[in-house]
């Protein structure tokens, strides 16, 4: 049974994310941005959200370890000590969100001993709230979702990016020639997409832990799974800017299992 202190996290979190949806989307398309030295876009929207954010849950929550893609000076792995811990990415999708295209999302995940237990995705290009977790439901607004267990056609859409590493096209290439592809340039709203059953799955090979931390318990509430093929990444023991890119597969039991093989994974 979820606890009193879960609960007025959950509350605490929509209310948080939703209170910065005004300013991202005043600035959507305006904001101007720069390039960091891991080759990740920025703008100064990224980093006043981030800020605002854990300004609203600290004071609420202060005991709790707040760990963002924008952290300043966070130049070392971080140890996750707290019960309670939050991963932000205060915009998924900056390039997006710079260039004026729509998919890019606030993304803010709460985590229990390391494991997202709840993630609140604001998406700007539905204008909705894709929030849930494990025990609560998955919710695309205020719709409860499942993800699709559809058969698997050459119709099935499947979310999908170019791996970074170019050593790793040989295991997109089945893919690419089995599914429909969506690149939407957001991460995280790949994964959600799953949870709300309008993607049938995903996969990924460039993403870090904040791109994910919210949407994975979406999908484990919509009924699907996440599973990495890079080695465990969960719990969260620590909060690394430097971390290595994840490898994973997303979607229904079926879903995954055939990712995976025509992967090789």
């Amino acid at each position: 049974m979820a606890s009193s202190e879960l609960f007025s996290r959950i509350a605490a979190a929509k209310r948080a994310v939703l209170a910065q949806t005004g300013l991202l989307h005043r600035e959507f398309g305006r904001a101007a941005s720069k390039w960091k030295a891991d080759g990740t876009r920025v703008t100064a929207v990224d980093i006043a959200i981030s800020e605002a954010i854990f300004r609203d849950l600290g004071a609420q929550f202060p005991a709790d370890q707040y760990f963002s893609e924008e952290l300043a000076g966070a130049d070392a792995p971080i140890e996750v000590r707290s019960r309670f811990c939050w991963v932000l990415d205060p915009i998924d999708g900056t390039n997006n969100f710079a260039l004026g295209l729509a998919h890019c999302a606030i993304s803010l995940a709460l985590c229990e001993q390391g494991e997202p237990v709840y993630g609140v995705v604001y998406d700007l290009s539905r204008r909705v709230l894709i929030h849930g977790g494990p025990g609560f439901g998955a919710f695309d607004g205020e719709r409860a979702t499942k993800v699709s267990t559809a058969g698997l056609t050459r119709e099935t859409l499947v979310g999908f990016h170019s791996p970074f590493d170019k050593s790793l096209a040989p295991m997109a290439e089945g893919i690419i020639s089995n599914f429909k592809i969506r690149g939407l340039g957001s991460a995280t709203l790949h994964l959600a997409y799953v949870a709300a059953g309008i993607l049938d799955g995903c996969v990924d090979y460039n993403v870090k832990i904040w791109d994910l931390a919210a949407a994975i318990p979406l999908v484990r509430a919509a009924g699907g799974d996440v599973q990495f093929l890079n080695g465990g990444q969960l719990p969260l023991r620590h909060f690394d800017l430097k971390m290595k890119r994840i490898i994973y597969v997303a979607g229904s039991a079926a879903m995954c299992a055939r990712l995976r093989a025509l992967m090789g994974g």
